[in-house]
């Protein structure tokens, strides 16, 4: 194998010659619906879904009312990607998204572990938006009456986790009605459920029927798909508006303050949950075949798009956390949640329904995107020819639907919210990386056809070098000892429940006993985790406690390379800077998605390194299917073989 020929590269006018061919014959061409009102219309599904009425709870809680900073900072941040889509969209005008736009910049082998990320954005995404949409449907089951056991309602992860840590909790002393209601749910699925032999069987069934649904729609075509989206959309902006509307009156402006309780920490925590909100609009480049002018339109769906949405989150986290404290906010279903404890529940229940609509629309966005990237590359010889089959009545990529629909479907039985969403953040942010990559790439190569749109180029030889220096100044001043932790790998003291929950049943009496002989609690079957956390409001209170309890250090602190390990990915970043600096001042790089390329970078760093060891895997086993099959049925290859 000659190493050279892993990177061999598509042209941009072969890629649009065969788009041609197969509009001029009708073989393997798609309809021809879509106009730029479509098209915002589609990312808006995208974008209004679980973030707005689920994982925007999470966030709120984390960073307080200043979380409407971090949906500004990542709006940003995805609209320099965006603009990096619009120009390779407005480029090569066809199925591929960021696959194809790779394999025009950097090669084959880059594109295909594009296309195999793009797995954990389109089908990952939806196994968690499918998951979400199971929690509003069977809350609205319940709300009118109907009550499903909760085992067919819950993914296993999250009972059998939720198993494990209630019954750690409840070894501490604490009772099962003072657990939170999501760790009592999870323990009466696993502890209800039937059993094969030692096997707990709980499956989310409502999530497999969404999936089942929305695939049939893509199947059918994309004028049926249109149709639907737009309803859906106009019914949650809607909602979205009149939420807005009564909310407002209920603001009380006392709930602003502290503003940014946690600091930028707390905010910066919810960056996998608040990007996981904006991911969906490069879904709308997978459509560039089937949009009527798609050089024009496209650019102008992804911006609108992030515009109008961007407000509307801003908005909405100013008035839920005017309703109420933010501490409050970490639950499932934020917005029904505040409307249900003003007791407005005519609002909860048109909140659950516009969430069940609105969560739906995000699937068949998703579902819509995965099954032409598979077409692409199976055009191209990566993937078996059968991906790249078009239905002749319906003019849908029929076989890859279909298996789309198998790959989402089956893990949303089983797998759990948090794991999925930020595999899927991590997978998104690489082909955002990439595809701004991509841009810097090919910026001066004069023989590149260009589109109609291009990014407005801004040098950053100067610009970029000094915001760095800036950065720096602010780290080693503003932010010092967070700056010198972070480089000295300073240990850190585990919070309340990371203790309870680690220790054994033996462990936890020694540590009962020995608070009751200091005097630090009157009784031994007192709640542990709430004792600590009574303490972990004062900070020297709480490290001089935890340093006298009668544990091993490695319970009461995280050091070493097990604390070093989580910084990886940030120390990534950080080396990267370097090299872009670089990079900039010897190319001329234009700005825009250079900054794109950065943020999206950073994002991937606040990313725990367990998603990066994990997405690691999935690239790996992408990589061993490419050198199995995909490398020698590349057309490419075959090219250079016949020559």
């Amino acid at each position: 194998m000659n190493f050279s020929t892993l990177f061999r590269k598509k042209t941009v006018q072969d890629i649009n010659d065969q788009v041609a061919r197969n509009e001029a014959d009708g073989h393997n061409s798609l309809g021809k619906h879509l106009t730029a009102r479509d098209l915002t219309a589609f990312g808006i599904a995208a974008i209004i879904g679980a973030g707005i009425f689920s994982t925007i709870g999470k966030a709120s809680s984390d960073g307080g009312p200043a979380v409407i900073f971090l949906f500004i900072f990542t709006a940003v941040a995805c609209s320099f990607a965006a603009f990096a889509y619009a120009e390779f969209a407005s480029m090569v005008p066809v199925s591929g998204s960021a696959y194809t736009y790779s394999y025009v910049a950097f090669g084959e082998i880059i594109a295909w572990i594009i296309g195999w990320a793009l797995i954990m954005e389109y089908a990952i995404g939806n196994i968690t938006v499918a998951i979400s949409w199971s929690d509003y449907f069977t809350g609205l089951l319940e709300s009118g009456g109907l009550h499903l056991p909760q085992w067919i309602q819950m993914d296993y992860l999250t009972a059998s986790k939720g198993f494990s840590e209630a019954t750690a909790l409840m070894n501490g002393g604490k009772s099962f009605e003072n657990l939170s209601e999501s760790l009592q749910l999870a323990y009466t699925a696993y502890t209800t459920s039937p059993t094969i032999g030692s096997f707990h069987l709980v499956a989310d069934l409502p999530a497999l029927l969404i999936i089942v649904l929305i695939t049939y729609l893509v199947y059918r075509g994309m004028k049926e798909s249109r149709n639907a989206s737009n309803l859906m959309v106009v019914v949650k902006l809607c909602i979205i508006l009149l939420v807005i509307a009564v909310g407002v009156f209920y603001v009380d402006t006392a709930n602003w303050s502290p503003f940014a309780p946690n600091g930028v920490g707390g905010i910066l925590k919810g960056v996998s949950a608040v990007f996981f909100a904006y991911i969906g609009f490069d879904a709308i480049s997978t459509t560039a075949e089937e949009c009527k002018d798609p050089q024009r339109d496209l650019p102008k769906g992804m911006m609108w798009a992030i515009i109008i949405c961007t407000i509307l989150y801003v908005i909405i986290a100013l008035v839920l956390t005017g309703m109420m404290n933010y501490a409050d906010l970490n639950v499932g279903d934020p917005l029904a949640f505040v409307f249900d404890k003003l007791d407005l529940k005519w609002m909860s229940g048109i909140i659950a329904v516009s969430a069940v609509v609105a969560m739906a629309s995000v699937l068949l966005v998703f579902q819509m995107g995965q099954p032409r990237i598979w077409m692409s590359m199976s055009r191209d010889g990566l993937l078996p020819k059968r991906f790249s089959k078009v239905h002749p009545k319906y003019k849908t990529p029929s076989y890859a639907t279909i298996v789309t629909g198998f790959v989402v479907a089956i893990p949303a039985l089983f797998l759990n919210l948090t794991m999925v969403t930020d595999l899927c953040s991590i997978g998104t942010l690489f082909a955002f990386v990439l595809v701004c990559a991509g841009v810097l790439v090919l910026q001066n190569k004069p023989d590149i056809p260009r589109g109609k749109f291009k990014t407005p180029y801004l040098n950053s030889k100067y610009i970029f070098p000094l915001l760095i220096l800036v950065g720096a100044i602010i780290a080693f001043t503003v932010n010092k000892k967070a700056t010198m932790d972070f480089i000295t790998n300073e240990k850190q003291i585990n919070n309340p429940t990371t203790i309870v929950t680690s220790l054994e049943e033996t462990q936890v009496k020694e540590v009962m006993t020995y608070l009751q002989q200091n005097l630090l609690v009157k009784d031994a079957s007192a709640d542990l985790e709430e004792v600590l956390s009574k303490f972990s409001e004062d900070d020297n209170a709480y490290e001089n406690i935890v340093n006298s309890l009668p544990i091993d250090n490695n319970l009461k602190y995280e050091s070493g390379f097990q604390l070093f390990k989580h910084k990886i990915p940030m120390w990534i970043f950080l080396l990267s800077l370097v090299y872009f600096a670089s990079w900039s001042w010897r190319k001329n790089l234009s700005l825009i998605p250079l900054l794109g390329l950065v943020c999206c970078l950073y994002m991937m760093a606040e990313l725990s390194v367990w998603n990066w060891i994990y997405f690691s895997c999935w690239l790996l086993i992408g990589l061993a299917i490419y050198f199995g099959f995909s490398y020698k049925n590349s057309k490419l290859n075959k090219q250079v073989i016949s020559n």
